[in-house]
């Protein structure tokens, strides 16, 4: 029993020692989401997207802040997110949410105690091939996805769908691999994302909450290139050792 209280004091020590602007951006999407779902009627979908809007914030705040605490706030805010889409019927929303606990969730709970210190301290950039690689493959599963998706399904915004999606992916196995160029991945998830589920919203198919929270993700990926590990600048001010 003091084994797994020590590890539950352990992930709740996580969320200390950010950088002052991720607690800043949480604490305002906290009351924006907040906001959002006492101005609107409470339903399933509605409560279930505030807690997923929530963690998910959260979680990629942890990324952020190289936190290992990640892993355990991603598979939640999976979970919620996957309901939200299959009410929306943005399906590929969901196999997004299912790569990211296969790439980025699981790996970091079986690896939780050291993941902070592997992670930050042995991170990599991007040459030629990689960026070659990333690329092609993130326009293949573009292409896939979005044929697959549109032929097979009712989703009523394929192409929308398939770009965050494959973007997403492309992402996620970055993280998975340590890659710092994620976040330029990310940053364009964000913005596709944003689209998607302002589109969707618009077309009275989600709640607005889901465009807000890929808001918050954008803010939070132009943050991390100033404050977070994954970067020289952020890695200066926690007193870590530059990448080369």
């Amino acid at each position: 029993m003091e084994r797994n209280e020590n590890y539950f004091v352990w992930l709740f020590n996580q969320l200390k020692g950010w950088p002052m602007q991720n607690y800043l951006l949480f604490f305002f999407a906290l009351g924006f989401q907040l906001a959002l779902l006492i101005s609107s009627k409470v339903t399933s979908v509605t409560l279930i997207t505030f807690i997923g809007t929530i963690l998910g914030t959260l979680c990629v705040l942890a990324i952020n802040a190289t936190k290992a605490i990640n892993g355990w706030l991603g598979l939640i805010s999976a979970a919620c997110f996957i309901y939200a889409g299959l009410a929306a019927k943005n399906y590929l929303s969901i196999f997004e949410q299912i790569a990211y606990v296969l790439t980025l969730d699981l790996p970091v709970i079986f690896a939780v105690r050291s993941w902070n210190d592997d992670t930050k301290n042995h991170l990599r950039r991007f040459g030629t091939k990689q960026w070659i690689v990333a690329i092609i493959g993130t326009l293949l599963v573009y292409a896939v996805s979005g044929y697959l998706i549109g032929s097979f399904t009712n989703d009523p915004r394929p192409w929308i769908d398939a770009i965050s999606f494959a973007i997403s992916l492309t992402a996620g196995i970055m993280c998975f691999m340590r890659y710092n160029n994620q976040y330029y991945w990310w940053l364009a998830s964000g913005i596709f994302q944003l689209i998607l589920w302002g589109v969707t919203f618009a077309q009275g198919d989600a709640t607005l909450a889901m465009a807000i929270n890929s808001l918050i993700y954008v803010v939070n990926d132009i943050l991390a290139f100033t404050v977070s590990p994954w970067f020289n600048r952020g890695r200066r001010q926690a007193g870590l050792t530059e990448m080369e």
